[in-house]
């Protein structure tokens, strides 16, 4: 990217770790790993040492670095693996942002270091079967029971939820009914292995292959009192400031996939030759990268505007529109970006042995994962001032 007064020369030297990193350690792999269906154990652990996971987190904790940073490590890890960053980013906005958010210190005590080391992954369960974007419809139950929790219920395409290091699991759950008539919902934190508690076999998904997302279930799941996450009846806040930074990381994750669309087919376009010459040097082809090239500007622009934005501490309904602004454009370009580079290999962009056939597999979630854009649309409208349903 060229030079950029979004970011500081911290933050420039930062990416270049991560970048190195990703270029040595992830890039010779990602497409066994794709093939294979495999999450890489062993990487995850190396991204803990670099402090991947500690990005944005409770320096009381061993956390350090602020947004922005998170941002930056998306990026770069989506870059060369898409899999990876939606891992990293997973990791940290949903598995320890809620718990450094809204738990107590027992709880920050007890879970945040190994999560903070990479020693340990957590998932966050919200989606259901028949609840995603309408999370009021979550059938999940939970029934405080002398002392317990007793929980029964399911969750769906939960990722970071079934991996040999996944040590704990925060789920949406409805622990009442309001006067209204309307779910009370709160969040609480299951251990891995308990009893009751299954983590079903993993999905056999169109991208995002070497990324660990499993259905889950609970029969009669049982955990102590005080494994409430907050305060009781505000899972539903607490899962929406949290989709807030999810969706600019989510758009970081976009960031890298357009970018690694334009850098692929700019190389292809370079060596490929028809009629005796490069294919870059006809129009037809070299604008569609022009297209490219400005779709990575713009989306750089939006992600480490709305980065700067959180670091900043600015204010959450500003920040919540420029984050669906953020993610629902970042996004549907990194969707374009991958079917015009696909298009610009011909052929060869349809064969699994070139990256652009796998990021177009893996695109596609992006414009779902941390809310569709049809959410982001409404959200936006109605950050306008439109009573929009």
């Amino acid at each position: 990217m060229a030079p950029d007064v979004l970011l500081t020369d911290e933050h420039s030297d930062f990416r270049q770790v991560v970048a190195d990193f990703a270029r040595e350690e992830v890039a010779p792999h990602a497409e066994q790993w794709d093939v294979d269906h495999h999450f890489p154990t062993e990487a995850v652990r190396r991204m803990g040492e670099l402090g991947l996971f500690g990005l944005h987190a409770p320096a009381e904790y061993g956390g350090y670095g602020d947004f922005t940073s998170l941002c930056i490590a998306i990026e770069e890890l989506g870059r060369v693996d898409q899999s990876l960053g939606i891992t990293l980013e997973a990791a940290v906005g949903l598995g320890i942002n809620p718990i450094a958010t809204f738990g107590n210190e027992e709880q920050k005590s007890r879970w945040l270091p190994d999560l903070i080391a990479g020693r340990a992954l957590a998932g966050f369960g919200l989606t259901e079967a028949e609840a995603g974007s309408d999370a009021g419809a979550t059938r999940t139950r939970a029934e405080l029971v002398d002392g317990e929790w007793v929980i029964n219920g399911s969750k769906q395409f939960i990722t970071n939820s079934g991996t040999p290091i996944t040590s704990v699991v925060t789920v949406t759950a409805r622990t009442g009914t309001r006067e209204n008539g309307r779910a009370e919902l709160s969040t609480i934190m299951i251990p891995s292995g308990t009893p009751g508690f299954t983590v079903e076999p993993a999905y056999r998904k169109l991208g995002w292959n070497a990324s660990d997302t499993h259905p889950l279930t609970f029969d009669g799941v049982r955990v102590p009192e005080d494994h409430l996450l907050g305060t009781r009846g505000r899972g539903y806040a607490q899962f929406l400031a949290t989709l807030d930074d999810g969706r600019v990381a989510i758009a970081a994750l976009a960031l890298g996939c357009i970018r690694a669309c334009r850098d692929h087919a700019l190389d292809y376009a370079g060596s490929r030759k028809t009629f005796g010459v490069p294919i870059g040097s006809k129009q037809g082809v070299a604008f569609q990268i022009a297209d490219l090239d400005v779709m990575a500007h713009t989306a750089h622009t939006l992600v480490y505007t709305a980065a700067r934005m959180k670091d900043a501490g600015a204010d959450p309904a500003a920040f919540k529109r420029v984050a669906a602004i953020t993610k629902l454009q970042t996004t549907e370009m990194a969707v374009s970006a991958t079917r015009i580079a696909t298009q610009i290999f011909g052929g060869y962009g349809f064969m699994e042995e070139y990256p652009v056939a796998r990021f177009y597999r893996d695109a596609k979630i992006l414009e779902i994962g941390e809310g569709t854009s049809e959410v982001q649309r409404m959200l936006i409208a109605r950050g306008l001032g439109l009573p929009v349903e």
